[in-house]
């Protein structure tokens, strides 16, 4: 018998994800939000909201707006909404036999009302052991997925058999991927490379050039690799795709939704005024602030997250704020 895969979210990582399994498999369950959605995949074999190219084998795909059935129907699940959203679609929520599914995540965002990584809050929310719980990480951006350009995926897990299961099952032609076994420092470097690429987003739109965007990114992967050791002190190498990779999509594409995000903070628009232009979460807003209060525990001095802080949430103005932090920046 196959493996039912169920995707969780209709953004574009949802959407991506989605095709990169039904590559590989007939039994892939997605869950939409909005009946429109559904009615519109399965009337025009694309999603009518994000990576509109992206068409669907409809003998392959299973789109339906009920998540208790999608998550009934599937063996392993794909939770690839944004994080703020995390609390509102599964509070309350409850399945029988969830603790038994494979959850892997593609979230790359901290859930804000716990301040917690979505690891943390599945596995304290629902029962799901660590061990069948994994994170897809990068260096990957959906839209060149959609394009079909080469692209990479790391898969990690505690478990390697079900990383490599994974790995397989979203493997393709334009699709490498590799496993870790690291959740926990995979998944908060996704997070913490957003807050860096808003950072990027910000110098580039005070006018700060490539020389010292290379000094920012060179420093943030320090200060990365600082806080994910404090967290989890485990052996990796963070200049590795999954971490310094990753971080580089993430500070330097076009694509990249937190680089764009900080461009218009630091072009002069306001947090509320970027966030309204903007058709797609920056999940860096929101994981600042949670890994500000996280570090309340560990104390590792964390310069770039502090000055996007200062910026976001205490409204210092980015041309004063990114002064200081160049003077800290080696």
């Amino acid at each position: 018998m196959s493996t039912r895969f169920g995707v969780i979210g209709g953004g574009s990582w949802a959407t991506a994800i989605a095709k990169m399994l039904s590559n590989n498999s007939d039994q892939v369950h997605w869950w939409l939000r909005h009946e429109e959605s559904v009615a519109h995949v399965k009337k025009f074999r694309h999603n009518d909201r994000y990576l509109q190219s992206v068409e669907f084998d409809l003998n392959r795909i299973h789109p339906s707006s009920d998540l208790e059935a999608v998550v009934k129907q599937s063996d392993v699940l794909v939770i690839a909404i944004p994080s703020a959203f995390v609390y509102e679609v599964f509070n309350g929520f409850h399945v029988d036999g969830l603790e038994d599914k494979i959850l892997f995540s593609a979230i790359k965002g901290i859930v804000p009302q716990y301040h917690s990584i979505p690891a943390r809050f599945f596995h304290k929310e629902f029962d799901i052991p660590y061990e069948r719980i994994g994170i897809i990480s990068g260096p990957c951006h959906a839209e060149e997925i959609a394009l079909e350009r080469l692209s990479y995926l790391t898969l990690a897990c505690p478990d390697q058999k079900i990383a490599q299961m994974m790995a397989d099952a979203l493997a393709y032609r334009y699709v490498k991927t590799s496993t870790s076994e690291d959740i926990f420092g995979t998944e908060i470097s996704a997070v913490m490379k957003n807050i860096m690429a808003i950072a990027a987003g910000i110098c580039h739109g005070l006018g700060y050039g490539d020389n010292f965007q290379a000094v920012l990114i060179s420093n943030a992967i320090q200060e990365i690799e600082n806080f994910v050791d404090a967290v989890s002190p485990v052996h990796r190498d963070v200049n590795s795709s999954a971490y310094l990779g990753d971080l580089l999509v993430t500070a330097y594409s076009k694509f990249s939704r937190n680089r764009t995000f900080g461009l218009m903070i630091g072009k002069g628009y306001s947090v509320k005024a970027a966030q309204l232009e903007m058709s797609m979460v920056a999940e860096g807003y929101y994981a600042v602030n949670s890994i500000m209060e996280m570090n309340k525990k560990f104390e590792v001095d964390l310069p770039i997250t502090r000055a996007v802080y200062h910026i976001l949430y205490e409204k210092i103005s980015p041309v004063i704020e990114i002064n200081l932090l160049k003077d800290k920046l080696d």
